[in-house]
């Protein structure tokens, strides 16, 4: 079957398995949103262990997702893996330690003889929600707003900024940097927005719901605020566009607007996307009491299209989805940076086990969602975290 189709096509295709595994990352990336919602809705121990249980649950499911697009980029596209995780050493490095905070504060938070207590690794819980989220929505900018890097005839990148990628964060004498942020606090809001209605879908305690409530809308506005400056900045800019033939990359106005035009059924998808990301926000918040609990299952599916439109017009229609300022011509392309035709194919048939891993968070969902937690639950569970 994927033996037949061209090498193009091929790489084409793994740019959107790609993209799809970042778009449902972002999805579950409400796990760190709640993570830093602790202390705003947890007033008593037994609220913060509904909180931090409720979360258990899923945080799993996040680092599953998180790794399974690690891999899929590092089969599909090495050299983009190669210059990204060792050029922007610091950023990743951050990343990477935030996720081991999450998953030792889970598994001590509540054991015998604690000496940390457990303040010390909510705090930890609350760092990993912040930087994880944040950081993660700096470095997909950068797939429209570029990064200092070269390659050599040899296929080796070196990192051109001493800073090894913290420049994407504290460069302000460039505007890329106010639109990596804007992403990166856009996610960091909508990872709360997200988890706001996932404990509404998922936690029976009318105290604390209602305090929920109230955050949905406070992170709702600042997402908003946010992703439509990113999303107006990179609408235009100027974008980087390679020639199909020559492969010489140029500067083209407005580039990611026009990929929109020139790719309507992405645009399509981009739009019913944030209709449903907007939806499940009104639902959430206007009509609590009726469609509450269904909420994240319409700004869910919202995400994941919206980020999977985004990523689909950072690397198709001849754009350079990993771009360099420093070098233009050493910018990365799903042509010239991915991995042989037979390593393409190979993992084409591993890529079917994409649903697989969809099929697992979907059951994993279910079977630990079908009763809500409760307080009286979290009093007689020994077992908590």
């Amino acid at each position: 079957m994927f033996e037949n189709l061209t090498y193009l096509t091929l790489q084409h295709y793994w740019w959107a398995v790609v993209a799809l595994l970042g778009a449902i990352l972002v999805f579950m990336l409400f796990v760190q949103g709640g993570q830093t919602l602790i202390y705003n809705l947890g007033k008593t121990d037994i609220q913060r262990k509904i909180i931090v249980n409720a979360l258990g649950r899923k945080w799993d499911l996040t680092f599953t997702t998180l790794v399974t697009f690690g891999g899929a980029a590092f089969a599909s596209f090495p050299l983009f893996y190669a210059t990204s995780f060792s050029g922007a050493y610091w950023v990743w490095m951050i990343i990477l330690f935030a996720f081991i905070f999450q998953a030792v504060s889970y598994e001590f938070r509540t054991k015998p003889n604690n000496f940390l207590g457990a303040k010390t690794y909510e705090t930890f819980l609350f760092i990993n929600g912040l930087l994880g989220t944040i950081l993660l929505g700096i470095v997909v900018s950068t797939f429209f707003t570029g990064s200092d890097f070269s390659i050599n005839n040899m296929n080796s990148s070196t990192w051109e900024s001493p800073y090894k990628g913290l420049e994407l964060i504290f460069n302000f004498t460039k505007f890329a940097t106010y639109v990596n942020i804007s992403l990166g606090l856009a996610i960091f809001f909508l990872s709360r927005v997200l988890a706001s209605m996932y404990f509404m879908n998922s936690v029976d305690d009318k105290q604390l719901l209602d305090r929920v409530k109230k955050q949905l809308l406070l992170n709702a506005i600042p997402f908003l605020v946010f992703f439509l400056f990113f999303l107006i900045s990179i609408l235009l800019i100027d974008g980087f566009a390679y020639n199909l033939i020559t492969k010489v990359v140029t500067m083209q106005e407005n580039k990611y607007l026009l990929n929109f035009i020139e790719m309507p059924i992405v645009a399509i998808v981009f739009l019913v996307g944030v209709i449903g990301v907007l939806t499940g926000i009104i639902r959430g918040y206007f009509y609590y009491e009726k469609c509450g609990s269904i909420a994240i299952w319409i700004t869910g599916p919202g995400t994941i299209l919206t980020v999977f439109a985004l990523l689909l017009v950072s690397g198709f229609n001849n754009t350079c989805f990993y771009p360099s300022t420093y070098d233009l011509q050493s910018s990365l392309t799903i042509e010239n940076a991915s991995s042989s035709k037979y390593t393409l194919t190979a993992m084409s048939y591993v890529s079917l086990l994409v649903p697989v891993v969809i099929a697992y968070i979907w059951y994993a969902w279910s079977a630990l969602n079908k009763k809500k937690i409760t307080k009286e639950e979290m009093e007689n569970d020994s077992h908590a975290y």
